[in-house]
């Protein structure tokens, strides 16, 4: 397949999680009049929905290692279209938390098999450009989503949602089956749990891997965090109707999409690695920023402001450091960017577990991302140490 075709269904699949998690959250507060609960039981809808996304990747990538990427993505898009179709039916918030584990199982598999298809197939410079890529198309769909999420919302209800999502469940499907190519040889064999239990140990013991994978996990993994909490803080303590959220939010994927944008060009200058650092200089800001929500009430432009900045650092860090973590593991590559992504999405779930035990989302929001910015920059600072073979090497294929 080409850079372009690998790009777009790259794309497509690493967008279906974060688009879900953005057509829902203006509907949050609704739901809790709806369902007549609270907003910690609402919010037990997305935490779990994470927790499906992030643990059931580790199952996904080695089943695609073992089975084939194309099998094994349209087996999980059709568990993701069944808990859409479960949450339209949702007579109760149990049912609605079921459904919203389903789908992010279902949606697991989007991460984990988009960048081991660009590892099978790019390992050089060519790997961050459709990173990049797969970066700048992401961006577009969380950047609508909360936006229609809330117009769909207040015009034909809640469900309507979870209507859209059936349907991109099935697009998905439809892209997996016409066009999308096997670029692994199935191999029964690797169904080994021994064997991935000590692929995992493996991983999780390789310092290379592990730096690497704790900078994306402390820089996209406030994406995820931030969403437990920017709809309670923007819609409750901010006052933004459902629709001025949607548009609100376009803010932080706005300015992601911008900045992917600015560093392809900057990346056919300088290279990938050498936009990491001022990158998480940007992460730094954004941090510095959220934390003064701690010292004065927030407001719009307090609160999307340093989210904004944050997210444009992101958009920096996250091409040469996904293609550095992945770089080193050809045969495993499945297994390695499902562990990549577990540490991502389990970093974000953590900070938002954490945030609803808390109980108010501005207070979690201030120390939370903030220490997800710190440890983005020091894991950064310790890869630099022990990196082997050096970092530009491992971006550029020299």
């Amino acid at each position: 397949m080409t850079e372009r075709r690998v790009s777009l269904i790259g794309a497509l699949l690493v967008a279906i999680g974060p688009v879900s998690m953005a057509l829902y959250t203006p509907a949050m507060t609704e739901l809790v009049r709806y369902f007549d609960t609270t907003p910690s039981v609402v919010n037990l809808t997305l935490t779990l929905y994470f927790g499906g996304f992030a643990c059931a990747q580790l199952i996904a990538g080695p089943l695609s290692d073992a089975l084939g990427r194309r099998p094994i993505t349209i087996i999980f898009m059709a568990l993701y279209c069944l808990g859409s179709i479960l949450a339209v039916l949702a007579p109760s918030i149990e049912t609605l938390i079921i459904a919203r584990v389903l789908q992010g199982v279902g949606a697991s598999a989007g991460v984990a098999i988009s960048r081991a298809l660009v590892r099978d197939l790019f390992t050089d410079d060519r790997s961050s450009r459709i990173m990049n890529l797969i970066g700048i198309i992401l961006a577009l769909g969380p950047a609508l989503a909360p936006t229609i999420g809330g117009v769909m919302l207040q015009s034909f209800g809640w469900r309507s949602t979870f209507v859209l999502m059936a349907l991109i469940g099935l697009i998905v499907i439809v892209v997996a089956i016409f066009l999308m190519k096997e670029t692994v040889v199935a191999d029964k064999s690797r169904l080994n749990f021994h064997a991935l239990g000590r692929n995992y140990k493996m991983l999780l013991t390789n310092k290379h891997f592990l730096t690497a994978s704790l900078v994306i996990g402390g820089a996209l993994g406030a994406i995820y965090a931030q969403s437990t909490f920017l709809p309670f803080i923007l819609m409750g303590d901010v006052g933004l109707s459902p629709t001025q959220f949607g548009a609100s939010m376009l803010a932080q994927s706005g300015s992601f999409f911008v900045a992917s944008l600015a560093c392809r060009s900057l990346m056919a200058r300088h290279g990938a690695y050498r936009l990491v650092a001022p990158g998480l200089v940007l992460i730094a800001i954004g941090s510095v920023g959220i934390s003064t929500l701690l010292i004065w009430p927030p407001s719009f432009l307090h609160v999307m402001v340093p989210v904004s900045i944050y997210s444009c650092g992101i958009a920096c860090v996250m091409p040469a450091m996904s293609t550095a973590a992945l770089a080193p593991f050809g045969r495993a590559a499945g297994a390695a960017a499902s562990m990549m992504g577990f540490i991502q999405m389990g970093s974000g779930l953590l900070m938002g577990s954490i945030g609803a035990v808390m109980g108010n989302a501005v207070v979690a929001m201030g120390i939370l991302i903030p220490i997800m910015g710190a440890v983005a920059c020091i894991s950064f600072l310790m890869f630099r140490k022990i990196s082997y073979p050096p970092m530009q090497e491992v971006v550029s294929g020299e």
